[in-house]
């Protein structure tokens, strides 16, 4: 999958999310959520974009990936 379409959709999953009051709480439920619904090779995917400093990823959402 592309790269920039794994981050574009990591951060609507963490924008979903950013309403929560309690950022780590957000954090666990943008991970729970990469858990849940996607696939090890995308999860993978998004570890490395994360491990390589997260370009284009949202605060949120890399706090989420880093937690995976």
């Amino acid at each position: 999958m592309n790269p920039q379409r794994l981050v574009a959709m990591a951060n609507d999953i963490a924008a979903f999310f950013d309403a929560e009051a309690d950022k780590e709480a957000a954090a666990e439920q943008v991970a729970n959520h990469l858990r849940k619904f996607w696939e090890p090779r995308m999860r993978e995917a998004i570890r490395r974009i994360a491990q390589e400093g997260g370009v284009g990823l949202s605060t949120l959402a890399l706090s989420g990936v880093r937690r995976l």
